[in-house]
């Protein structure tokens, strides 16, 4: 599976097979997120077989089931924008798991953050997990707007490039399926603005950031 097609077929899930995660998969996992720690200066944490922060997960979303292994995205309490650089890199290990042929569901809030089993420095922060497994099912599609809503560049004057990054950035997961980001374009690059100003919002621009580079194969911001 190649990384545009992990885009087009990654959908939230929360319903999970009661099956461990396979060693030669989790062996990938920890060193691809050995990889985002070093490249993102996070503590990103795999944590397998520990369900104790999952009762709660109700909400709106629906009962999640057999959840017990997930990412947790920690970083330094201090780092300049942490929860966009955790979605960056929380959303590239996502991709990487769909390429797995696992499933995933970010998490903001509705969890038990005390119980979780991640290692949480003073000076650290735990900025949201995301669920990992193999799910019942591959998720269903959620509806996307269109790119005049996401970016101020007319569709008839965009270059091939950011097009590609355009459909991606259209697929990627936001709170409660908001989409409230913004792209421009200066040259070859893409920037990337939350529209709606709250730390989901800023988590949501870092994974729309990082499904727009590795659709389009350009830097954005």
């Amino acid at each position: 599976m190649t990384v545009t097609e992990a885009i087009v077929s990654r959908h939230s899930v929360r319903k999970y097979l009661d099956k461990p995660i396979a060693e030669a998969e989790r062996e990938q996992l920890d060193a691809l997120t050995a990889a985002c720690n070093a490249e993102g200066d996070l503590h990103i944490q795999m944590i397998y077989d520990d369900s104790e922060c999952f009762p709660s997960l109700l909400a709106h979303y629906g009962m999640f089931r057999n959840a017990k292994n997930y990412i947790a995205l920690v970083g330094k309490s201090s780092m300049p924008d942490l929860r966009g650089v955790c979605g960056y890199y929380g959303q590239r290990l996502v991709l990487a798991a769909q390429r797995m042929g696992l499933n995933t569901c970010w998490i903001g809030g509705s969890y038990k953050k005390k119980k979780t089993g991640a290692e949480i420095g003073p000076d650290e922060e735990l900025v949201c997990i995301i669920a990992i497994g193999y799910g019942e099912t591959q998720g269903s599609p959620r509806r996307s707007k269109p790119f005049e809503k996401l970016c101020n560049v007319p569709e008839n004057e965009m270059p091939k490039w950011f097009r590609h990054g355009m459909m991606a950035a259209q697929l990627a997961p936001t709170a409660m399926n908001q989409q409230k980001f913004m792209i421009t374009m200066s040259g070859d690059t893409a920037t990337v603005t939350a529209t709606k100003k709250n730390a989901m919002a800023e988590i949501d621009r870092g994974i729309v950031r990082c499904q727009f580079e590795a659709a389009s194969g350009h830097t954005c911001l």
